[in-house]
C-alpha cells in the first residue's frame, strides 16, 4: 500500500501485540484505498480486517467508516472505545483470483486499519446453498467451558480462527445465564473430523445446565438478518449405562430445528466425538436469546461446547466486466496517477476519471483522461461500452486508427484533438443518434468526411489538422449493397468511406495485377477457388472468385457482401473490397499467412504444430467471432457453415472466421423452412437437417465438432477412425460419458497436460452437440468455459501425462461422492 501513512499506537490500556502498534491512516477524501489480496477463483477463505486506534495527540472524533470486499458492504467500523481491537470477519468463496478489501466513506476521522488477512480454508468449510449470491460475516463464535479468558486460535485451530471465551466481559454479551449452569472439561483427545473441523482444545470444554436447562442472551451486530448458525456437541462426560442425555431446543423456537431431540451419544456415534448441526437459514434478532432444555425421559441435562452465527451478506455487483476491462487497458497507458486507480472502478466509490451508472451492475458512463500523456492505441474493445455518454482522450500521444465505436448509441460528447491519430473518419459517426459534439483536430487523420457530419446537427471540429480531408470531393468508386432481404442487389455509386452495406470498389485490372494472372491459388471458398495477391501498396490479400455463375451464386456473393460490408470484428476476416465487372465477381480480403486451421489440425507435417494452450486461443478467438454474429450484430447473422477450414489464422496465429456465403440473418430464418439444408458433412446440426429451421443453436453445433478436433485431431468424419460410430461426436460421447477423456486427447500433445483445462473443454463440447437444440449453451457461455480452461492451463501446476489415468480415477471416485452428499 503506497497511499495513506503509517502512525505508531498507543495503548492506555498496556502493553500491545506486535501487530498493532502501527495502524495505518488514509485522508479523509471521496476517494476508497482498495488492497488485492490473490486468490484461487471459487477456493474459501476467511478474510479477517482488525482496527485499534489507541491514544491520539489531538483530540480529532473517533473514526467512523466504511469497509468493502470488491463491491460487497461488508461492514461499518465505528470506534468507540480507543484501547479495543475491532474485529471484521467475512467467509467468502473466492469470486475470481483476487479480491479487493477497501475503506471509504469517512462519517468522522479518518479510515485507518490495523491488520489484514486472508485465510484458506479447508474445501468441505463453509459450504453453504447460498454462496452463489451470498458471503458469510461472522457475527458470534464462542467457546463454552474455556479455561480463562484468552481467545482460541492458532496454532490450536490450524485455520486461526478466533473463539472467544464466554469468560470475556462486555456489554451485552452471554447474559441471563440460566442457574445450575456449570463448566466441564477434559483432557482426553476430541474426533474433529467433520465438515467445519473445529478446534480440539474448543471442543474440550463445554458447559452443562445441572438443572435440566441451558439459557444465555448476546446481542448480534447488523441484526436481524437471514443467518446460518451452527452448534457443536461433543460428550466429554462419562455417563453411566442408564444415564442418557437428551435435549431439544426451546429458544429461538423453530419448528424444522426445535422438535428435533439431540442425543450426542447417538447422534455422533459414540462419546469424545462431534456432532455439528447446521441450522443452514434462519432468521434471527439482533437480541438473540438461546436455549436447550432437557427432555423429560433425560436424566442428564443438555450441554453445548461451542456456537458460531454468520450473517448472510448479498454479494454487491461489480462494474459490468466489458467496461472493466477496456479501463484497466487505459490505466496502462498513462504514465500518470491513473494507475494508482484500485478495487471496482464504481463500487464503493467512482475513480476519479470516470463517471458511474446506478445501474446493477455499473456502467461506465464518462472517461475524463484529457492531458495524462497517455501512448499507445485506443482498446478496440471501447466498442462494447454501449452506456458511454462522454468519451475525453484528448492532449495524449494516442497513434493508430479510430477504434469502431458504431455500437455506441448513448454516446453524446467524444474529444480526440490533440493526439498522433491516422486512418478514415468513419461513415458512422454521421449516424450515431446521440452524437452532439465531435473534435478531431490535430491528428492525422485522412480520407472523407462523412457528409452528415457537416450537415449542422452535430458541434464537429476539424479543420485546423484534416489536411488530407476534401469535404466536397466525392469520387465515384464504392459500390453499395441493399441491407434490405432481397434476391437482388443495387449499385450506387458516391461516398468514400466504409459505411454499413458498403464494400470498396476495386477495378479488375488492380485485381488481375495483384493476382499476377491467376497463377498462385490457396484455396476453395463456398462460392468458387480463392487465390494469392499483393497489392500495389504491398498488402498481401486473399481473393475469392465467383465460379458459380447461377442465381444461387448470385445470391451468395451479394450475402456475403452485405453481410461483411457491416460487420467489424477482430475475429472475422475483415473484406478489403469487391469487384463486379466483365462478367466477374471477386471479393478481396485480408490475406491470412498461416491459413486454415484444419491444415494445422490434420495436416500438420506442413504447417505449425499447435499445443493445448495455442488451441485454446484459437478456440477463444473463434468462439468471439461467432458471439459478435450471434449478439453483436443486429438483426443477428448464422454463419451456417462452422468449420475448421472456415477458420484461419493470421501472422501471429490469432484466429478469424471466414466463408459468410452460406450465410443468412436469423430475423430472416426465425419461421423460414427451407428446402435444403446448407452447410458441411460432419459439422451439420442433426436438428437443421431434420426440419431445416434455422437459429444460432446450429452453428453452436458446429463449433462443439471444432472444439472436438482440437481436443483430439481427429476428422470430423471418417469411418477407418470410428468404425461404427462414423463421426467425431458419437465417438467422443461415448468416451467422455464414460469419464475417459484420455483416449480422446490428440497423441500429438506429447508434452505434459493439464486434464482439468481438457476436461471443461471437452464437457462444453459435449454440450454444444446435445441432440435438441434448446440444450446447447450460448456462445458467451462457450467462451466463459474456453477462457476457465486456459486460466487453468496457465495456472496451475502441470500434471504429467503419467497421472492422468490416476487423477482421472480420483476425479471420478470425488465426483460419485460429491453427488451422493445430501
Amino acid at each position: 500500500m503506497s497511499q495513506g501513512k503509517p502512525l505508531q499506537v498507543e495503548n492506555p490500556n498496556g502493553d500491545l501485540q506486535p501487530q498493532y502498534k502501527i495502524r495505518r491512516d488514509f485522508p479523509v477524501d471521496n476517494k476508497k484505498y482498495c488492497y488485492t489480496l490473490s486468490t484461487e477463483e471459487r477456493r474459501r477463505y476467511l478474510v479477517r480486517a482488525t482496527f485499534l486506534y489507541g491514544t491520539s495527540a489531538n483530540e480529532d472524533p473517533y473514526p467512523k467508516f466504511l469497509l468493502y470486499l470488491d463491491a460487497t458492504k461488508w461492514a461499518t467500523v465505528a470506534v468507540q472505545d480507543a484501547s479495543k481491537v475491532y474485529v471484521k470477519e467475512m467467509i467468502i468463496r473466492a469470486p475470481s483470483d483476487s479480491i479487493d478489501v477497501c475503506l471509504c466513506c469517512a462519517i468522522t476521522g479518518s479510515p485507518f486499519i490495523s491488520t489484514l488477512e486472508l485465510r484458506r480454508l479447508n474445501l468441505s468449510m463453509y459450504a453453504t446453498d447460498f454462496e452463489d449470491g451470498f458471503y458469510l460475516k461472522v457475527a458470534a463464535r464462542v467457546n463454552f467451558g474455556a479455561a480463562s479468558k484468552e481467545a482460541v486460535r492458532y496454532p490450536d485451530n490450524p485455520y486461526d480462527r478466533i473463539w472467544n471465551s464466554d469468560l470475556e466481559k462486555r456489554p451485552n454479551y452471554l447474559i441471563g445465564v440460566a442457574p445450575g449452569t456449570e463448566r466441564i472439561n477434559t483432557t482426553r483427545n476430541i474426533n474433529v473430523n467433520t465438515r467445519e473441523y473445529p478446534p480440539v482444545k474448543v471442543m474440550q470444554t463445554a458447559v452443562v445446565g445441572t438443572k435440566g436447562v441451558l439459557s444465555y442472551r448476546l446481542n448480534l451486530e447488523d441484526f436481524p438478518a437471514n443467518a446460518r448458525a451452527l452448534a457443536y456437541f461433543a460428550e466429554i462426560e462419562s455417563l453411566g449405562a442408564n444415564e442418557t442425555r437428551k435435549f431439544k431446543m426451546a429458544e429461538p423456537y423453530m419448528p424444522d430445528y426445535s422438535n428435533a431431540v439431540v442425543n450426542i451419544g447417538e447422534d455422533a456415534n459414540g462419546s469424545y466425538t462431534l456432532y455439528e448441526p447446521s441450522y443452514m437459514n434462519v432468521t434471527l434478532d439482533f437480541v438473540l436469546s438461546f436455549s436447550f432444555r432437557k427432555t423429560t425421559d433425560s436424566n442428564r441435562g443438555p450441554l453445548l461446547n461451542a456456537i458460531e452465527i454468520s450473517k448472510y451478506v448479498q454479494i454487491g455487483s461489480k462494474t459490468y466486466e466489458q467496461d472493466v476491462n477496456v479501463l484497466d487497458v487505459l490505466r496502462t497507458m498513462s504514465a500518470e496517477s491513473v494507475q494508482t486507480s484500485e478495487g471496482d472502478p464504481c463500487v464503493p466509490a467512482p475513480w476519479k476519471w470516470v463517471t458511474c451508472s446506478s445501474n446493477i451492475p455499473p456502467r461506465i458512463t464518462k472517461v475524463k483522461l484529457s492531458g495524462k500523456n497517455m501512448q499507445g492505441e485506443i482498446p478496440s474493445g471501447l466498442e462494447n461500452m454501449d452506456a458511454l455518454t462522454e468519451l475525453w482522450l484528448d492532449g495524449n500521444s494516442l497513434t493508430g486508427s479510430i477504434p469502431d465505436m458504431s455500437r455506441l448509441i448513448n454516446i453524446k460528447i467524444v474529444h480526440l484533438e490533440n493526439n498522433k491519430l491516422s486512418g478514415p473518419l468513419a461513415s458512422y459517426f454521421g449516424r450515431l443518434p446521440s452524437l452532439q459534439e465531435l473534435y478531431v483536430q490535430n491528428n492525422s487523420l485522412s480520407g472523407k468526411i462523412p457528409p452528415a457530419l457537416l450537415a449542422g446537427n452535430v458541434t464537429f471540429k476539424y479543420v485546423s489538422t484534416l489536411s488530407n480531408y476534401c469535404p466536397n470531393y466525392l469520387p465515384d468508386d464504392s459500390l453499395r449493397i441493399s441491407n434490405k432481404p432481397s434476391s437482388s442487389y443495387t449499385i450506387v455509386r458516391g461516398g468514400h468511406l466504409m459505411d454499413e452495406g458498403v464494400a470498396i470498389f476495386i477495378p479488375l485490372y488492380e485485381i488481375e495485377e495483384a493476382m499476377d494472372s491467376f497463377s498462385k491459388k490457396i484455396g476453395k471458398g463456398s462460392f468458387g477457388p480463392v487465390y494469392y495477391g499483393r497489392m500495389k501498396d504491398g498488402k498481401e490479400v486473399a481473393v475469392k472468385t465467383m465460379a458459380d455463375s447461377t442465381s444461387h451464386g448470385t445470391k451468395q456473393f451479394v450475402t456475403e457482401v452485405a453481410l461483411l460490408s457491416r460487420m467489424h470484428h477482430r475475429n472475422l476476416v475483415p473484406l478489403i473490397g469487391c469487384c463486379e465487372e466483365a462478367n466477374q465477381r471477386m471479393l478481396v480480403y485480408e490475406y491470412m499467412p498461416h491459413g486454415t486451421l484444419r491444415d494445422h489440425i490434420h495436416d500438420s507435417g506442413k504447417h505449425k504444430h499447435l499445443d493445448w494452450l495455442a488451441r485454446l486461443h484459437i478456440a477463444e478467438d473463434a468462439a468471439k467471432g461467432l458471439e459478435y454474429l450471434h449478439t453483436g450484430c443486429n438483426p443477428s447473422i448464422i454463419h451456417r457453415d462452422v468449420k475448421t477450414s472456415n477458420i484461419l489464422l493470421d501472422v501471429h496465429m490469432r484466429a478469424k472466421v471466414s466463408d459468410f456465403g452460406l450465410s443468412r440473418q436469423a430475423e430472416e430464418d426465425l419461421t423460414h423452412i427451407s428446402n435444403v439444408a446448407r452447410g458441411t458433412v460432419g459439422y451439420l446440426d442433426p436438428e437443421y437437417y431434420a426440419n431445416q429451421q434455422l437459429t444460432e443453436n446450429s452453428d453452436v453445433y458446429s463449433f462443439g465438432v471444432v472444439l472436438l478436433e482440437l481436443i483430439s485431431g481427429r476428422k470430423p468424419v471418417s469411418t477407418e477412425n470410428y468404425g461404427p460410430e462414423w463421426n467425431i461426436v458419437h465417438w467422443a460421447r461415448s468416451l467422455i460419458r464414460k469419464g475417459d477423456v484420455i483416449s480422446i486427447i490428440d497423441p500429438t500433445l506429447t508434452e505434459s497436460v493439464k486434464i482439468e483445462s481438457v476436461w471443461r473443454v471437452a464437457e462444453v463440447a459435449i454440450q454444444c452437440v446435445e441432440k435438441n437444440g434448446y440444450s446447447r449453451p450460448r456462445m458467451q457461455e462457450i467462451i466463459t468455459a474456453i477462457q476457465y480452461a486456459i486460466k487453468i492451463e496457465k495456472g496451475k501446476k502441470v500434471i504429467s501425462r503419467e497421472s492422468i489415468s490416476t487423477i482421472c480415477t480420483q476425479n471420478t471416485t470425488n465426483e460419485l461422492s460429491r453427488h451422493r452428499e445430501p
